[in-house]
């Protein structure tokens, strides 16, 4: 439940309620995508890079992507990313910080991000300060 406080008193709870709602959506998303074949990725990465180049934002693409990505994490690890780290990777996309503990899969939180902003071809970058982490 929201209170006209919050804005106030927790700004960081209306922040998560949105990114709540792009979870949902990405979370929609994963039957269509389970059903794909590993060959059928290329492809459907290629159709965004298109829509892209047209119409769409980055923002727009945002939930294939990440579903995408967490089908191939599945698939290539066995892991298959929360819906908290789905959260900190929209949360790193936007240029935030996200705060995760030890083990709280910071790696796999950076994947979505990375994919998602690799498709504008400008390149990306992810710095870490752990050794055991690079």
């Amino acid at each position: 439940m929201f209170s006209f406080l919050d804005p106030i008193l927790n700004p960081n709870k209306i922040e998560v309620e949105k990114l709540k709602k792009i979870v949902e959506t990405i979370n929609g998303l994963e039957v269509q995508i389970k059903k794909m074949k590993d060959d059928e990725f290329p492809a459907e990465i290629a159709q965004i890079k298109e829509e892209l180049r047209n119409d769409k934002t980055i923002d727009d693409v945002l939930p294939k992507i990440f579903a995408l990505a967490r089908e191939a994490t599945i698939r290539t690890l066995g892991q298959r990313p929360f819906d908290v780290q789905l959260m900190a990777a929209i949360v790193f996309h936007q240029g935030k910080i996200a705060e995760q503990k030890t083990g709280e899969g910071k790696t796999l939180s950076a994947v979505p991000a990375m994919v998602l902003n690799a498709l504008t071809g400008k390149g990306t970058h992810l710095v870490t300060v752990n050794d055991y982490l690079a």
